[in-house]
């Protein structure tokens, strides 16, 4: 069975082309139209994957939409909506004001500065009168009750537009290229439980979804077992750990959907015991499930914000999400007796939190879904109505996208007038590029699916000198508060990193952190974050034999079997998806070198 699957067009859209449970393309509207994040119809990864696969519209047997109706969509959050109004008159918080009094006296003096602010005991400066308004909608209680509700009301007048704007959308696209059948329409989190666990390689597993809202929920898990996914638990909206982690996001300046991971980055810093009691008093947790107060006010966190320093913030919000997730997550696994678990969603992006996810006792293997956003749910919709039955090996890589011939790469270079070699040993000679500190980009084969540059599209470096978190940055026009992630070959993963056994399959799509070992702290600075842990990419030689050489060439010149891996891409641009798009990048950015297939160019302008 041939099955399309699109995701949601608000944010992120993307096309999925499945037969059978295999996955034959899989690529987001942005990374051809060049915009973040694109919304709408995604006619240009539509037209890709068509014209990559040889399919026509009529050789599908279903198109699939991971969204209801809006009318069946507006009908779960509006009842969800009217609970929340009950728990919020029946829940008793604590004394805030008492509360961010006691939370004054812990902020330590600091002076030991930390790159991208300020100051490291900076908080979200605002004027008098928007200070005022956070103190009365964020912390007074009638107040903030009805802040908090008229956010929901709010909330759910913009929902019914845009699921009203989006179904109209998708229609008319799928008319646009000649289908005219019914749209299959399933429910959200279960296009999450999907991919993940069909993808996962797993006889059975403990399905947990988390995101911001679908289909009535903001979460859930699931056992899955045979090729079957069976519901256990869903966590009604609005209690959404992605909301409450997207308020922290825009409260600190920055933007919620897309800068999350700078939280993660930022709070590394901070001391999460500052106000970690005050998040918790807000959260009705209980075996198995758990309500927030007052989800949808997201003056509560820019109260916070402007009081207290930026990284006790990230580290109270981030330590909040850790441990209300994985006491939740901890009850079920205890309560199906599974060891292993799948996550999906847009919160697993959070990689420290799959970490504390894989640390829970009892968890004993677990697997991340690649495109764990918004964007992979097309693709779970398609596997869930394509699956044959039973278990399937796991997917061996992400690499579902477009990939362009020595031709056209030589065209792109011809266009800029640019110098290139065709090396007899390109891997070698890339990796002694690297081992002098040079910067060289890749750009090779299949794209990358999904938010990770896994090789094909990535820009390489030696991860000896931490300096390179801001040079680097800078000349790609970047703020990050992350050090870059590592890729390090298969073989050596025991020797970079810490209880990385059950996880190994994850690493291999950068979707978790370990803990880092000294080997690693000592030979790798730039790519260990200030807690001591890294988000790596484990590269095997049958998955990726180019990608594979350079990295063990170069260990062959340091001793080292791990290299800087971080995106091809300029600041706030999609990763780079064409050979035109990668040399313009390539020379924008003023990188040192471009392999581009089998070419080796320099920037006709280097740097240094």
């Amino acid at each position: 069975m041939k099955v399309l699957g699109i995701s949601p067009l608000d944010k992120d859209s993307t096309v999925s082309v499945v037969e059978d449970g295999n996955v034959l393309f899989a690529a987001g509207e942005e990374r051809f139209s060049r915009t973040k994040q694109q919304s709408g119809f995604p006619r240009l990864a539509l037209q890709k994957a068509l014209e990559y696969t040889g399919l026509s519209m009529e050789d599908f047997d279903m198109v699939c939409y991971p969204f209801l109706t809006w009318e069946n969509e507006q009908k779960l959050y509006t009842r969800n909506l009217e609970e929340e109004r009950q728990f919020i008159r029946s829940f008793q918080p604590g004394d805030l004001s008492r509360q961010v009094k006691e939370a004054m006296t812990r902020v330590p003096d600091r002076n030991e500065p930390i790159h991208g602010l300020e100051h490291p005991n900076a908080t979200m400066e605002k004027g008098f009168l928007h200070s005022s308004y956070y103190s009365m909608a964020g912390v007074q209680k009638l107040a903030s009750n009805n802040a908090a509700l008229k956010g929901s009301r709010q909330w759910g007048e913009l929902a019914t537009e845009s699921f009203q704007h989006w179904q109209q959308d998708l229609e008319q696209g799928l008319r646009d290229v000649g289908w005219e059948q019914p749209v299959k329409r399933m429910d959200h989190h279960l296009s999450h439980a999907a991919n993940s666990f069909y993808c996962s390689g797993f006889d059975e597993a403990l399905c947990v979804t988390l995101d911001g809202y679908g289909t009535g929920l903001a979460g859930s898990v699931s056992e899955a077992r045979d090729g079957r996914i069976h519901r256990l638990h869903g966590l009604p909206f609005p209690n959404s750990l992605g909301t409450m982690y997207e308020h922290v996001t825009s409260s600190l300046g920055f933007k919620p959907s897309r800068h999350e991971g700078k939280i993660v980055g930022l709070a590394s810093y901070g001391d999460p015991s500052i106000l970690a009691d005050v998040l918790l008093s807000r959260i009705d947790q209980t075996p198995g499930d758990f309500r927030i107060y007052e989800s949808n006010n997201v003056y509560f966190s820019r109260y916070l914000a402007s009081k207290f320093p930026k990284i006790d913030v990230a580290a109270a919000y981030q330590y909040v999400l850790e441990k209300v997730a994985t006491d939740y997550i901890r009850y079920w696994v205890e309560k199906t007796g599974m060891d292993t678990v799948v996550l999906s969603g847009g919160v697993t992006a959070n990689v420290k939190l799959n970490q504390r996810i894989f640390e829970i006792e009892g968890v004993r293997r677990i697997f991340v879904y690649p495109n764990m956003g918004d964007g992979g749910c097309g693709t779970g919709a398609a596997l869930y109505h394509s699956w044959p039955g039973g278990a399937k090996p796991s997917i061996a890589n992400a690499y579902f996208g477009p990939d362009y011939g020595e031709s056209e790469m030589a065209a792109a270079l011809a266009a800029e007038d640019l110098d290139y070699q065709r090396p007899d040993n390109l891997a070698a000679e890339v990796a002694a590029l690297i081992h002098d500190g040079k910067v060289v980009a890749r750009f090779d084969g299949r794209m990358e699916y999904g938010p990770r540059a896994l090789g094909n599209r990535s820009i390489l470096y030696h991860a000896r000198e931490p300096e390179v978190n801001q040079w680097l940055n800078q000349r790609l026009g970047r703020t990050e508060f992350m050090p870059f992630a590592p890729v390090t070959l298969w073989e050596e993963r025991e020797r970079c990193y810490h209880n990385i056994e059950g996880a190994e399959h994850a690493a291999e799509f950068m979707t978790i952190t370990f803990d880092c070992t000294e080997f690693m702290k000592q030979n790798c600075p730039a790519a260990v974050h200030v807690d001591g842990t890294a988000r790596p990419q484990l590269v095997r030689r049958e998955v990726n034999p180019g990608y594979y050489d350079i990295l063990k060439e170069y260990q062959k010149l340091s001793g080292i079997p791990s290299l800087i891996n971080t995106s091809f891409n300029m600041h706030e641009e999609p990763i780079v998806n064409s050979p035109h798009d990668a040399v313009r990048a390539f020379l924008q950015g003023t990188l040192d070198y471009l392999a581009i297939g089998p070419f080796l160019v320099k920037h006709p302008n280097p740097t240094h």
